[in-house]
This record gives structure tokens, C-alpha cells and sequence, in this order.
């Protein structure tokens, strides 16, 4: 993977860094903590400069998140409360459910897609509800070019001290990407669990 990003950005320049920071939103096994310091790397041999590889970065990423967020939009609030009310039975999901979830996401959406751009794991998949709940389109976007921009600094930057070690950054935050995907997949599995112990009580 990483002599691929490598070849792409070195074949393509920044437009390597732009298509593959669209890409890693749409296809996370492609990550930004590969791309990011590479081309940090990059910017450190003087192939490229530093501030353009942080734009590219970050003009990546936000043009990546805009597909889950129109297909958010589309399938819409009401359209996911009618299938929760229908199907959601067996997984202990209902319409009043998701009316919460959008309550809270319009509450507190701006903060989730600013801090969540930059947790490994979870940040493309916020595109989604950011979109399900008719997040204004340029809110949306301030907040995840703001949240997406510390975050590409960061890895370009990393990238550019660490030299022909960069990918070292990849190597240590790999492993948090994991805890954070794991952390998130227990919390459904316990309210999934507590859901269904609750309905059992009930009936």
C-alpha cells in the first residue's frame, strides 16, 4: 500500500495527493495517516511544498466526504423512520430512536464533524448522519475543512520531520484506528444487548 500511494503521488504530484485523500473517505483501508505523511515526505526532499500538500489534503477530503453526505440527505430522516418502525424490530431500533439521534446530531453535529474528522476509524462515516439530518450544506463544510485541515497539518507535518521514517506515523496510529473501531463496535453490541433485555422485561 504504501509504494502505491508512493508511485501515484510521485507519478501525479498533488494531484496524487487530491484524488487519494478522496479516495481514503470512500474506501477507508486507503488511510491518510499513509498519504498524508508521505507527502509530507515529499514536501521534506523539496519535491513539493508543504502548504500545497496541506491544501491538496485537505480540498481531498472534504470534496471525499460529500457522496456519504448527499446519500444521507437522500435517504433522509423520514425515509429512516419509517423503515425503523417497520424493520427495525430485530435490532431494538425505532422511529423514535432515530428522531432522538437526529435531535442530538442537530445539537451537537457541528462539534462531532469538527472533533470526528480527526479520529481515525470514524471520520468518513460521519458524512452520513451529518447528511440524514440536513446538516446546512455550508456549515457542513466549514467544519470539516477546519476539522480536516488540523488533522492533514498534523500527518503532513509529522511526515516532514520524521523524513524517511514517516512511515512510522501509519505504524503508531494504525493501532489506534483499531481500539477506536473496536470501542465503537462494543457500545452498539452492549446497547444492542441492554435494548433487547429491555423489551424482554417488558414482555
Amino acid at each position: 500500500m504504501a509504494e502505491w500511494v508512493q508511485n501515484l503521488m510521485d507519478s501525479m504530484g498533488y494531484l496524487g495527493i487530491l484524488l487519494l485523500m478522496i479516495l481514503e473517505n470512500l474506501f477507508p483501508p486507503i488511510p491518510s495517516e499513509l498519504i498524508m505523511p508521505s507527502a509530507g515526505f515529499a514536501a521534506a526532499r523539496g519535491d513539493m511544498s508543504l502548504p500545497i500538500v496541506i491544501l491538496m489534503g485537505v480540498l481531498g477530503s472534504v470534496i471525499g466526504t460529500l457522496p456519504l453526505y448527499y446519500i444521507g440527505r437522500a435517504f433522509g430522516e423520514e425515509r429512516l423512520v419509517k423503515w425503523a418502525d417497520r424493520h427495525g424490530k430485530w435490532l431494538t431500533l425505532s422511529g423514535k430512536d432515530i428522531r432522538k439521534a437526529d435531535d442530538w446530531f442537530d445539537k451537537h453535529g457541528t462539534k462531532a464533524v469538527l472533533f470526528g474528522r480527526m479520529v481515525p476509524g470514524i471520520r468518513s462515516l460521519l458524512s452520513l448522519p451529518a447528511g440524514m439530518s440536513e446538516m446546512p450544506m455550508p456549515k457542513f463544510l466549514i467544519y470539516s475543512a477546519i476539522g480536516s485541515g488540523l488533522w492533514a497539518s498534523a500527518l503532513a507535518g509529522a511526515g516532514y520531520l520524521l523524513g524517511e521514517n514517516y512511515d512510522r506515523v501509519e505504524r503508531y496510529i494504525s493501532p489506534v484506528s483499531k481500539i477506536v473501531l473496536g470501542v465503537v463496535v462494543v457500545a452498539a453490541v452492549v446497547w444492542f444487548l441492554r435494548r433487547k433485555r429491555a423489551q424482554t422485561a417488558r414482555s
